[in-house]
């Protein structure tokens, strides 16, 4: 009794520090996860280059809040250009709000003139648990040595009118500036806000 009552509590303290949030200034988790069209990426392949992560839901308004206003297209376009990688997450399982075929994911690219360097389609929400991405939008900044630089929201007003954006303190931008820059994140860890991540039970 002793003993199984030791493993279950093992195996309880392993499940927890699988679930634990990564922290920043430690390597990033690593992932395995398709894009849209069939590619697996990790971070690993990644060694050496900035990473940035945006995890969506195309039907959540907060998220429609910042395509609405091509704030996240200039930030992926911005980022992009100065030689970063940048992974659109979606984790919605199927059948909830958010879920996507790849081809849906591709046409939501096209027509909202996005410009990711993939769109991963993370249906196990294998990669979002890993990360603790609790909703959409939820970004993070990885350095080129794969450490967590920055976790949180992607900026300071939590809500979902278009209105806010310019007059909100841009976190996420920030913190990416200086990762780009080699300088400090004056803010590692935000507040997020957003939908909550629709993972599968």
């Amino acid at each position: 009794m002793f003993k199984a009552t030791l493993t279950l509590i093992g195996s309880a303290m392993i499940a927890a520090s699988a679930m634990a949030s990564p922290e920043i200034g430690q390597p990033a988790p690593d992932f395995r996860v398709v894009d849209t069209q069939g590619q697996y990426h990790t971070l690993s392949d990644f060694s050496g280059r900035t990473v940035m992560l945006e995890w969506t839901n195309h039907d959540c308004p907060f998220v429609v809040k910042h395509y609405r206003t091509d704030n996240m297209q200039s930030l992926q376009r911005e980022m992009t250009g100065e030689g970063a990688v940048w992974l659109t997450v979606i984790s919605s399982a199927p059948g909830t709000q958010g879920h996507v075929s790849p081809a849906r994911a591709d046409e939501l690219t096209a027509t909202r003139n996005a410009a990711p360097t993939a769109v991963l389609l993370d249906e196990s929400g294998e990669m979002g648990r890993a990360y603790d991405a609790r909703v959409t939008p939820h970004m993070y900044v990885i350095d080129e040595n794969g450490i967590l630089k920055y976790a949180g929201g992607i900026d300071s007003i939590p809500s979902a009118n278009p209105d806010d954006v310019p007059r909100a303190d841009p976190y996420f931008a920030n913190a990416a500036r200086a990762v780009l820059n080699g300088s400090d994140v004056e803010r590692p860890v935000t507040r997020p806000y957003g939908c909550t991540v629709k993972y599968a039970d």
